[in-house]
């Protein structure tokens, strides 16, 4: 689907919309509704499942989402946290670069001095994209953070999380203490971040305030976590820095092994694979629809070692989109809050020895990955609309459905609190005709469809059944309505991964 047609039908279905949508809207904010707000939840526990799960030296935290000036200035997002801004002299609009030089520079603008940026403007003859006007200004930096007085006398300065990742680093110290006071220690997040984007577009690609979920795997440097074991054959589909600046520009299909001699270190090739087998196994993702694009020395944030982003081809998009990453950020972040705060963050390594511990980064954009399950997996099957989403990330897990409304409900609606119960969501309807609520569910990606009839409330053998549709097949079973929440449960939860 196009965008504006997905967008659409999204917006139909209650799954998302403007904010303040009476108002005319406010761009980059979006309220989720019963539908998107349910899909979200399932995907956080999918990735705290796959992440989170796979040590019990990690935890999840939750933080607050204003911090004071003093740490994004030890962070360096005060000084550091920027986009070129582009602004037209005819109509005063202002543009973030790498939208005026998408359809030129395709791989963004990471790298490129101001200088630079100009002359491609120039170079290219490249006009405003609202007015028509070649009166582009030379690129300036614009801070994305956004900024608001604090406290009574309104005089002390903080922000809004720029990114969530922040949050953990200043936690370490207390986890440490909290925790076994042991490496390596996991500090996840899942919450609100927010940036002043300079134009926000592609809907929930660029927004004003997002949810990401990351988690921070703080580590001896001696002593990294991860071991590629039986992963080593994996095939990771890469897209390398030097390959680029080449300009042999295709993916290529690596195994882990082989990234790993290479040059790569084993402990990041073993997070990559692992984000890959999140994205492919657990939410579905084509492989060929995924790539790990590696930033150069240049491209990357000014806190990353190694920095590689997990791309999804976006058909609604046009083309291949971040949707996660793996950031290998040294010991940038304890070293600089440690500095700041004046607070010794190094910790003891088997005795008197101290070390300021490493941070591996894996994070996952959530409403960008929302985006993604419905581009990838919403479309027509024939003359229906289908959401082949996993079934334990489906934002309704079964529509219970009595055939025949006034002679079936009692039964209908006890079965489906019986079902919610059992930890089922399930969601009654019994309006208008039985196609029309398969076709609402279909819809909305539930997977299993029961129908209460005749036959389950009559006095014959199959009394207490009721026929159950699978949404991908359409393939029908009769089942005894006491075996329903056994039978749903195991394809409810989500994978989880082997602990190595």
């Amino acid at each position: 689907m196009k965008i504006d047609e997905l967008y659409a039908l999204l917006r139909r279905r209650g799954v998302l919309w403007p904010t303040a949508e009476i108002y005319g809207g406010a761009q980059g904010l979006y309220d989720y509704g019963p539908l998107g707000a349910a899909l979200k939840r399932r995907l956080e526990s999918a990735w705290a499942s796959w992440f989170v799960g796979r040590s019990p030296d990690y935890y999840l935290i939750e933080p607050a989402e204003i911090v004071p000036e003093a740490v994004v200035r030890a962070s360096g997002h005060l000084e550091n946290f920027t986009d070129p801004e582009i602004t037209c002299d005819a109509c005063h609009t202002s543009f973030r670069a790498d939208t005026i030089l998408e359809k030129v520079r395709p791989d963004g603008v990471d790298g490129l001095s101001p200088a630079q940026i100009e002359e491609v403007v120039r170079a290219n003859e490249l006009r405003c994209p609202k007015c028509g006007a070649k009166t582009l200004s030379v690129p300036t930096a614009f801070n994305l953070m956004f900024d608001l007085p604090f406290g009574v006398a309104r005089a002390e300065r903080a922000y809004l999380l720029p990114e969530t990742a922040q949050a953990s680093y200043l936690a370490f110290a207390r986890m440490w203490e909290v925790g076994r006071k042991a490496l390596p220690l996991g500090i996840a997040v899942i919450g609100r971040a927010f940036r002043n984007e300079i134009a926000p577009r592609q809907v929930l690609f660029r927004m004003r305030s997002f949810t990401q979920a990351e988690l921070q795997i703080f580590f001896d440097p001696a002593a990294p976590p991860g071991r590629l074991g039986p992963h080593g054959s994996e095939k990771v589909p890469v897209l390398r820095a030097d390959r680029r600046e080449r300009g042999e520009g295709s993916t290529e299909l690596v195994s882990a092994e082989a990234l790993v001699a290479g040059g790569l270190p084993e402990f990041y090739v073993d997070h990559l694979v692992h984000m890959l087998r999140f994205l492919r196994d657990v939410l579905g993702y084509p492989a060929d629809r995924l790539r790990f694009f590696e930033k150069s020395e240049k491209e990357r944030a000014f806190y990353n070692r190694i920095q590689f982003d997990a791309e999804l081809f976006v058909e609604s998009l046009g083309g291949f989109k971040e949707v996660a990453a793996v950031h290998y950020r040294g010991d940038y972040d304890l070293r600089r809050h440690g500095e700041g705060s004046g607070k010794d963050l190094s910790v003891s390594r088997g005795g008197t020895e101290r070390v300021v511990p490493h941070v591996l980064e894996l994070t996952f954009g959530v409403d960008r990955n929302l985006w993604g399950l419905a581009d990838v997996h919403l479309g027509r099957d024939g003359e229906r609309t289908l959401w082949r989403l996993p079934p334990y990330l489906a934002p309704v897990s079964a529509g219970v459905f009595p055939l025949i409304a006034k002679e079936q409900r009692p039964f209908a609606e006890r079965l489906a609190h019986e079902l919610l119960a059992a930890g089922v969501d399930a969601e009654y309807d019994e309006a208008s005709s039985i196609g029309k609520r398969y076709a609402r569910m279909d819809e909305a990606g539930t997977p299993f469809c029961v129908t209460v009839d005749g036959l389950t409330v009559g006095d014959g053998p199959e009394h207490g059944t009721v026929t159950v549709r699978a949404r991908d097949s359409k393939a029908q079973e009769r089942v005894p309505a006491s075996e329903l929440a056994a039978r749903f449960a195991p394809s409810l939860r989500p994978p989880r991964p082997e602990i190595p």
